[in-house]
């Protein structure tokens, strides 16, 4: 992503040196085959180093304090690296506009009641034709199949109750409320569930329960009404790109592009 025509050595030699200095380090990816294959992190020396770089600025820290830390979140983290990784490929072979700072992990928003919904990532992508640029943003929810298709489900819920969330700013009254997300975004961001870690028919299955809790429940339904939603699989965006008629609208109808929901 960040040097597409560059060696692999280049960046381990970077990599390397950054790891002699203390500010990175790495977890070697589990199985015998791919003993050689590192997983990198900051260190939070490293963290501290780059939380003030501009390109960094307003994104939320991830501190990992350990290797043991890092193994944990390695399998989910490089599973999101991967839908990153689609989206980037494909920006860069249509012309659009999305590259590695275009894509902020971990994303926090309150719901109220002392809750918060987390997005995996929001993303942000410009499409590019002609003179004309299309600004979209997304929240991305990366689903491995370690979760039970009906808790998957109940994010549409949390992403429902963010849309309906009104913030209240202390000394205010009631008739100043607003929408929560609107003190970041101009239009709540699309949401698209990226689905892996199982077969094709149980990964139909789980859409298929996320197009239920689109249709019964009341929240959800209302934001399908204003917010687009779609799920597609992991291996289809890798396989056919991002772009391609691999994503299904959550309240029904075929296969589209993802700008297209």
């Amino acid at each position: 992503m960040l040097r597409p025509d560059g060696t692999r050595q280049l960046i381990s030699r970077a990599l390397n040196k950054l790891r002699s200095d203390g500010f990175t380090d790495y977890t070697v990816l589990p199985g015998p085959d791919r003993s050689r294959t590192h997983a990198w992190y900051l260190t939070p020396d490293g963290a501290k180093l780059t939380r003030d770089l501009p390109v960094l600025r307003g994104r939320p820290p991830c501190p990992i304090t350990s290797t043991t830390a890092a193994s944990l979140k390695t399998a989910h983290t490089l599973t999101v690296v991967r839908a990153h990784l689609a989206f980037a490929v494909d920006a860069r072979r249509l012309g659009h506009e999305h590259g590695p700072w275009d894509w902020t992990p971990e994303v926090s928003h309150s719901i109220g009641e002392g809750q918060r919904v987390v997005a995996d990532a929001v993303m942000h992508y410009t499409v590019v034709k002609g003179e004309q640029r299309r600004k979209l943003r997304a929240f991305v929810e990366v689903d491995r199949a370690t979760m039970s298709g009906e808790r998957l489900a109940v994010k549409l819920i949390e992403y429902a109750r963010l849309h309906q969330y009104e913030a209240q700013p202390a000394g205010r009254r009631r008739a100043a409320a607003e929408p929560g997300w609107m003190r970041w975004y101009p239009v709540l961001p699309r949401l698209l569930f990226v689905l892996t870690g199982a077969s094709r028919t149980r990964l139909e299955g789980r859409i298929s329960d996320l197009q239920a809790m689109t249709a019964q429940h009341p929240l959800v339904t209302a934001l399908a009404r204003e917010v687009p939603l779609g799920a597609a699989v992991l291996e289809d965006l890798e396989q056919h790109g991002s772009a391609h008629d691999i994503w299904t609208p959550l309240t029904g109808g075929t296969p589209r592009p993802w700008t297209d929901l």
